[in-house]
């Protein structure tokens, strides 16, 4: 299978991803911004989130910058994120990954965030900063 190029967008929110209890309802300060994102498992509730609010004391890691594919993707597509995480792997960045029905997400940590985009420059992605819903 041969490498596809494909466009990212990078975002200016800084995200948290947080651990709830199994069924835990969504706290207030869980503030949305570019991806506001709640997984349910029997084991424990996820988060991704606005930063801004997420308690000192809870369980989160973060600052996280979020990179979304430029999509809408099509759901059959192979190897989207097979093309992005080889080269983030590459330069030992850790990501935490989230799929919607149009695109894929790939959140890094801040302080990564300059890294990873050289990175996928490098292997001949394209990243540029997100345009605002109102502004497209």
């Amino acid at each position: 299978m041969s490498a596809q190029t494909h466009e990212l967008e990078q975002f200016p929110e800084t995200l948290a991803v947080v651990r709830l209890a199994p069924g835990a309802e969504i706290p207030a300060w869980a503030e949305s911004s570019s991806i506001f994102s709640i997984t349910a498992t029997s084991t424990e509730t996820s988060l991704v989130c606005a930063a801004r609010g997420v308690p000192q004391k809870s369980v989160h890691h973060g600052p996280l910058t979020g990179f979304a594919v430029k999509g809408p993707l099509d759901l059959a597509l192979v190897g989207v994120l097979h093309d992005l995480l080889g080269p983030l792997a590459e330069e030992q960045i850790s990501v935490f990954t989230l799929s919607t029905y149009d695109t894929d997400w790939i959140l890094v940590s801040a302080k990564d965030a300059d890294r990873a985009a050289d990175a996928w420059r490098r292997h001949g992605h394209v990243v540029a900063p997100a345009i605002p819903a109102g502004k497209k």
